[in-house]
């Protein structure tokens, strides 16, 4: 889930045949106060998309996909509206600007939490965070093919890797239909998350990073709209520990820490920063084991370490 800003996009010039590092920008030396200030956002926002996957699991036994959905996006959108208001920097799009970043948001806050949502009704969060966490060479993927950046031997290797544990975790899952089609969600979960990524990318020189968010997460719930009966239904019945999960999603996951990602990414370049991320998956499945007792097979743990060997293999350049 990385959220670049207008002030960052200064993209250095891509070389055929070399997977493209989608989120490079070349910014200015920073100050020395934000030697510890941007390393410490950048840590927040990690555990805030790692404990996503446990909120998830968490407020699922009350609530279904769709109102889960909703929920988390009604409240991340009130969050990123006031944050917005207080910034004063709501700059709306127009145009073919404004209808991509309408379609940015139904993929993004829309239709990649409903995936998400219901694999994580049979998936333990730990193995959901590993396949999503497929996202960054899937962007490497997908910019090969539109960006025309080409297909290196490294990227093939790391396909062939990844889907190896894919393959390792879809024959620890296979106790039933369900788990299968969970699966197939969750992968489709990181592709929606590369997608979104790449159109992203597209839109960013024409929006503002705070004004793409809010206008994301608002379009993200609207298109939720249609679960709001079954929503105030689950809400009248659901714990006070269910909504306050669903509340803690809205807010943190989805508002804060594209805040905290935004403001560190101002002030570094976004492939050192966008490296970080690949700590969400294992510190997700450790939150998992802690949090909620969920322990990945051993066949879905190595599945996912190889996922996570095919992602670095692909997209991390040596020096």
């Amino acid at each position: 889930m990385t959220n670049t800003t207008a002030e960052s996009r200064q993209t250095l010039a891509p070389t055929p045949g070399r997977v493209p590092d989608m989120t490079l920008t070349a910014v200015a030396a920073p100050p020395a106060t934000n030697r510890f200030l941007v390393p410490a956002a950048a840590v927040v926002t990690v555990v805030l998309w790692a404990s996503a996957f446990i909120g998830i699991r968490a407020a699922g036994h009350d609530y279904s996909p769709g109102s889960l959905a909703l929920g988390r996006m009604f409240v991340g959108a009130l969050a990123l509206t006031v944050i917005a208001g207080l910034a004063g920097r709501i700059r709306l799009p127009r145009g073919r600007t404004l209808a991509g970043v309408v379609v940015w948001g139904v993929l993004w806050f829309g239709l990649y939490n409903l995936a998400l949502n219901t694999a994580e009704r049979t998936l333990d969060a730990g193995t959901a965070s590993l396949l999503v966490g497929l996202a960054p060479i899937l962007i490497a993927v997908f910019a090969g093919i539109s960006l025309g950046e080409g297909f290196p031997a490294r990227l093939l290797a790391g396909i062939g890797i990844a889907f190896a544990g894919v393959a390792g975790i879809a024959l620890a899952m296979s106790s039933g239909a369900s788990d299968t089609v969970s699966v197939a969600l969750g992968l489709a979960a990181a592709v929606l998350y590369a997608g979104s990524t790449i159109l992203q990318k597209r839109l960013l020189p024409k929006v503002d990073s705070l004004t793409m968010t809010w206008l994301g997460c608002l379009v993200g719930a609207v298109a939720c709209l249609p679960f709001a009966p079954v929503l105030l239904q689950e809400l009248a019945a659901a714990p006070t520990s269910a909504t306050l999960s669903v509340v803690y999603l809205g807010v943190f996951p989805t508002a804060v820490a594209f805040i905290t990602w935004g403001y560190a990414l101002t002030r570094t370049t976004a492939g050192r920063l966008g490296a970080a991320t690949y700590a969400a998956a294992p510190l997700a499945v450790l939150m998992s084991w802690a949090v909620l007792g969920e322990v990945p097979t051993l066949i879905a743990l190595v599945g996912g370490a190889l996922c996570l060997t095919g992602v670095l293999v692909a997209t991390l350049r040596l020096r």
